[in-house]
């Protein structure tokens, strides 16, 4: 039965992960996390997120793949906002998930910064 719980144990760990692939499209950073973003997680997409040091950072975080975002996602995504804008750039978001887009708007996100449903949008508007 220890063998189990160990098990189930190393399986929940693996869930509270987030992975976040970064790439560049016509000097754009474009971030794609994967997992849930939360107390645990939310250090590395700060961490993705801080580009303040390059001259007007423009970003996409696209949210395609996060399936759960708590306030400490918030938290991260409104000092990246602060960050990047006062660094002379700018911050959008890209297709949330329908879970992650009502945090969005119930904490009224979506109006301080630009949701875009498609990649494209986000990279083009």
């Amino acid at each position: 039965m220890a063998e189990e719980e160990m098990a189930d144990t190393k399986k929940a760990e693996r869930l509270e992960q987030l992975s976040i692939v970064v790439a560049a499209t016509d000097g754009i950073h474009v971030l794609t996390p994967a997992g849930e973003i939360d107390h645990h997680t939310g250090d590395a997409l700060s961490q993705a997120l801080d580009l303040t040091g390059k001259p007007r950072p423009r970003v996409v975080v696209d949210l395609h793949q996060v399936t759960f975002m708590d306030s400490s996602g918030i938290n991260v995504l409104i000092a990246a906002h602060r960050a990047l804008t006062e660094a002379g750039g700018w911050l959008r978001l890209a297709r949330p998930t329908g879970a992650v887009m009502r945090t969005l708007q119930l904490v009224g996100l979506d109006t301080v910064i630009e949701c875009h449903e498609t990649l494209h949008q986000a990279l083009t508007n």
